[in-house]
């Protein structure tokens, strides 16, 4: 697959010493396929959305270099357009989660091949009110454990800064109240963590529920009413939406297409690792609306 028109976005705040070396062994790959490639760094939040926005119609490929949150501001950028052009992913980040859901290798040099050699896939995209999300939408202990990630931690730990702030998160945590809508039909109670899943990981972690899928129109919605670390590891190694177990009685499952959440108090909601929203929130699942590219 060769492309005439390419536009490379990376994180212009990441490392300097990290991203040079990652552009040092994508851009020569790269650029040996691609008649036109054009490489701009980020130099502020949002601008990767504003990059997009301004280039995105006029191109054929986005090949976005960043973690997770660069990626989710480059679709908020692109999922408005009328011309959506094919989305290439170069894993960059802390956890780097719908990559992995792609398959994409998480060496830099590998998944520039791929994006060379790569074939299309149709992804699903969560419309949130005005906002759009790839992997996920939550709220509860998800997006506190968002808010309470220490920087410093994130920095020297990576991934390992996520489960700390979890358990630091858990202690204080008391479950809150809602209704939820989903494709007509109402749901109501307590829960502790409310999340609508696109992909298949989070946290680097792979999820089991064979129920999930980024192409298939469907966000399923996962709702844990109680939580502590011996039922989170097992929420991450046992697929409830197949089995019937003692974990059921802790969380329910649903999926659709329209889904509205209420809480009965203004929660802060977390898409995709980025937490700028509150409760209540609509989510629309537009089916198939961007094309990625994902190893052949």
């Amino acid at each position: 697959m060769r492309f005439e028109r390419a536009l490379l976005i990376y994180n212009g705040n990441a490392g300097k010493k990290d991203m040079k070396q990652a552009l040092g062994l994508s851009v020569p790959i790269l650029s040996s396929h691609i008649s036109n490639l054009m490489i701009m760094p980020t130099q502020r939040i949002n601008h990767a959305k504003e990059i997009c926005e301004q280039y995105g119609s006029e191109i054929d490929l986005v090949i976005i270099l960043g973690g997770d949150g660069t990626v989710h501001e480059c679709i908020n950028g692109l999922s408005n357009l009328d011309h959506r052009p094919m989305i290439g992913i170069l894993p960059a980040g802390t956890c780097n989660d719908f990559s992995r859901s792609l398959m994409v290798d998480q060496d830099i040099a590998t998944a520039a091949e791929q994006i060379i050699h790569g074939k299309s896939m149709p992804v699903d995209i969560l419309k949130v009110d005005d906002h759009y999300c790839l992997n996920f939408w939550g709220t509860g202990l998800i997006a506190e454990t968002s808010n309470n990630i220490r920087q410093t931690e994130k920095h020297h730990l990576g991934k390992i800064s996520y489960m700390l702030s979890a358990i630091r998160t858990m202690k204080d945590m008391d479950p809150f109240h809602y209704v939820l809508d989903i494709d007509g039909e109402r749901k109501e109670g307590e829960a502790l963590l409310i999340i609508a899943i696109n992909g298949n990981y989070i946290g680097t972690r792979k999820l089991p529920f064979q129920a999930i899928s980024y192409n298939d129109g469907l966000a399923d919605v996962f709702i844990i009413k109680h939580t502590n670390m011996t039922l989170l590891k097992e929420l991450f190694t046992t697929d409830i939406t197949i089995l019937n177990n003692e974990i059921i009685q802790e969380m329910d499952h649903y999926s659709g297409k329209s889904i509205t959440i209420h809480t009965q108090e203004k929660q802060d909601a977390d898409m995709d690792g980025e937490v700028y929203t509150k409760t209540p929130s609509h989510i629309n699942v537009l089916k198939h609306h961007l094309q990625v590219l994902i190893p052949n």
